[in-house]
């Protein structure tokens, strides 16, 4: 454990640190392992564990429940760590197994940069509807073989230890609904362990939520930036420029430097620099956002609605302009967002799209519609919505007229009742709701005759 011992001391002095930091309990996960954990395990406990598994755990894993702790007082008894903390050892080896005695042993199958391919083969098995629950077991033994459960990020979520192979040591995110896995970036345990104290130091994970610690590239803008013009291979740029985009802030005098690194990207990285450039600095990246949105407009107008909605009017005139040729449905989402949150009558801009082609351009069309004030006013237009082939537009129309009780929409309604006398995708419980808005039920429009 010697080689550790330099590291120990430090993430000794930095709990303490981080727990003075965090006095509130901010940090995602705080409020549960309150930053406590337990005494060390002593030699002989660990050394029983490992004969009873037949494994070896990595030095890292082994310093840290010698030296620093062994579980505490979070969820299933975890101790100080990231998310929902540090599982005690021999807490919860069976989250990813039933049968952790025979697969823990057996030699890891998921690796950094396991491809979405091999990854789809390696849980088939797992997929089929008729598989027994025994092979089911065998199965999911099989995926997550040498792989040690460590702790609960919640939602099934979890980190675990790869304990044999090349990469024995390192921690890997998985999820046991059968997600991809994704492995964190650092070397070994302490260094993963040791970033998340850094990070709650610099006040780096003190949001409202879930921070996802782990899931990209650790280290200052500078490093990341040195580290993304120093790599050869596309990968390492991309985690390097993702790693920037996670930090809650970026300082000010960076922001130029941001810029340039849009300016000067190959064409493959400039949509991830603008991103960067739209979260730390709206101004600057004003200009390339509108000369970008003649490139990829859905990037730009998720941008503005992520980092800068309150300028959402500024983009008026180019939401105007490109709406009638929008055919993607995601692109089209994204300026609706906008369109309400520009405080305009948009009114003129949407009735074209509720009879788009695409049924789910409709379908979000009269959902926006839906969301103004002065609705009642376009009655026409949402009784033709009424009458559409596709059924997940007359249920949008249905629920996008909440709280219109203008009678001249009964005749619609009725046609509506007599198109679907049984159930169907939840039109006649919604058809129900808006009579309700006005005093009438469904038996009554059955009854009624103009």
């Amino acid at each position: 454990m010697h080689q550790f011992d330099e590291q120990v001391e430090r993430i000794r002095t930095k709990l303490t640190a981080a727990k003075q930091k965090d006095k509130e309990l901010k940090v995602f996960g705080a409020g549960a392992h309150k930053y406590i954990l337990h005494p060390p395990l002593t030699e002989e406990t660990l050394s029983d564990f490992e004969t009873r598994y037949n494994i070896s755990l990595p030095g890292s894993y082994k310093a840290f429940l010698l030296q620093v702790g062994n579980g505490g007082e979070s969820h299933m008894g975890a101790g100080a760590g990231p998310f929902y903390g540090i599982y005690p050892l021999d807490g919860c080896v069976d989250e990813l197994t039933t049968d952790p005695e025979k697969y823990l042993s057996q030699p890891v199958k998921i690796y950094p940069g396991i491809t979405a391919e091999e990854w789809q083969h390696l849980i088939k098995e797992t997929q089929e509807d008729d598989i027994p629950d025994a092979a089911f077991e065998a199965a999911m033994g099989n995926i997550y073989a040498g792989i040690l459960p460590i702790g609960s990020q919640g939602c099934g979520y979890l980190h675990g230890l790869v304990l044999n192979g090349e990469h024995a040591g390192k921690v890997v995110n998985v999820d046991i609904d059968r997600q991809q896995p994704q492995f964190t970036f650092e070397d070994n345990f302490l260094d993963w362990y040791e970033r998340w104290l850094d990070e709650i130091i610099s006040e780096e994970l003190s949001t409202d939520g879930p921070s996802w610690f782990g899931y990209t590239m650790g280290g200052s803008v500078t490093a990341l930036l040195n580290k993304y013009h120093a790599a050869t291979d596309q990968l390492t740029k991309h985690q390097c420029i993702r790693g920037i985009l996670a930090k809650r802030r970026i300082d000010p005098e960076m922001e130029i430097q941001m810029e340039k690194e849009y300016l000067h990207a190959e064409t493959i990285y400039k949509r991830e620099w603008l991103q960067v450039l739209a979260k730390c600095s709206y101004p600057l990246a004003k200009p390339h956002l509108l000369a970008y949105s003649t490139i990829d407009l859905l990037a730009v107008v998720q941008f503005i609605w992520w980092y800068a909605k309150d300028k959402s009017s500024e983009w008026q005139e180019v939401i105007t302009r490109s709406l009638p040729g929008i055919n993607d449905h995601e692109t089209f989402r994204f300026c609706t967002y906008l369109l309400v949150e520009m405080k305009i009558d948009y009114a003129p801009l949407m009735i074209p799209a509720t009879t788009h082609e695409n049924e789910q351009i409709c379908v979000t069309a009269f959902y926006t519609l839906g969301k103004l004030e002065n609705k009642p006013g376009y009655l026409d237009v949402f009784i033709n919505g009424l009458g559409n082939p596709a059924n997940t537009v007359i249920h949008a129309a249905l629920q996008a007229l909440s709280g219109v009780k203008d009678k001249r929409l009964l005749p619609a309604y009725k046609k509506v009742l007599e198109r679907f006398p049984t159930e169907q995708d939840y039109i006649l419980s919604n058809l129900g709701h808006r009579l309700d808005d006005m005093g009438l039920t469904v038996q009554e429009l059955e009854k009624w005759n103009g």
